[in-house]
């Protein structure tokens, strides 16, 4: 993988909120990735139209027009391999992803999910940990595998819980923080400091037994 400008693919579904994190920082040079390709699920998907302000290249490809969900996930891979990304982003894409989509980009592809992993995996993880009473939340960006929100945990942003807090409120610090992040998580990988190997994260040449983890206010 090269150490800088890595090709980068960023999928979304939705207004595109970490995409404009990935946007904002490649602009000021803060970080070392070309976006090569935003590609959506969602023809109205506002990440598309951030995309295209930016000048990068956009595609979407409807689920719904695809029999089954590795028809459509080879589909997008069609349209991702020309751009020989190094890395795929996942910001917001809510699809879930065929094995066989994940052993193609094997190592390649990295998620964020709104919650301090493995604790609350799938939705509503916001409501779920006040009705829980917990002290902490956040957010986690892990690289993906067949199992859903199981990969290897990379990065962990933690902040604590308000008293009185809302799920609304909580979610909107939990967003600020995967802004950060979620880019530092990919800076690494284009610096070549962060690889997937044999099922496990590499940082440093050293393997990742736990996610490091920055708290927030």
């Amino acid at each position: 993988m090269s150490h800088s400008r890595c090709p980068t693919a960023i999928l979304v579904s939705g207004s595109g909120t970490n995409l404009q994190a990935f946007i904002d920082q490649v602009a000021s040079g803060a970080l070392e990735l070309d976006i090569v390709l935003v590609l959506s699920n969602r023809p109205g998907a506002f990440g598309l139209s951030r995309a295209r302000d930016a000048g990068i290249a956009t595609a979407c490809i409807e689920h719904s027009d695809c029999p089954d969900r590795e028809s459509f996930d080879r589909a997008i891979a069609a349209k991702l391999d020309p751009y020989k990304p190094e890395l795929v982003i996942l910001a917001g894409f809510m699809r879930i992803l065929s094995r066989w989509f994940v052993d193609h980009y094997e190592g390649r592809v990295l998620n964020i999910h709104p919650a301090l992993l493995p604790a609350y995996p799938g939705l509503d993880t916001h409501a779920r940990v006040l009705a829980a009473g917990d002290e902490w939340h956040g957010s986690t960006v892990h690289f993906v595998t067949a199992e859903l929100d199981a990969g290897p945990r990379i990065l962990q942003g933690r902040l604590r819980v308000g008293a009185n807090e809302s799920a609304d409120e909580l979610r909107t610090r939990v967003q600020a923080v995967e802004h950060r992040i979620y880019p530092e998580a990919a800076s690494w990988i284009a610096a070549g400091r962060l690889e997937f190997k044999d099922g496990a994260a590499y940082l440093d040449g050293r393997p990742l037994e736990q996610p490091v983890v920055v708290d927030y206010e």
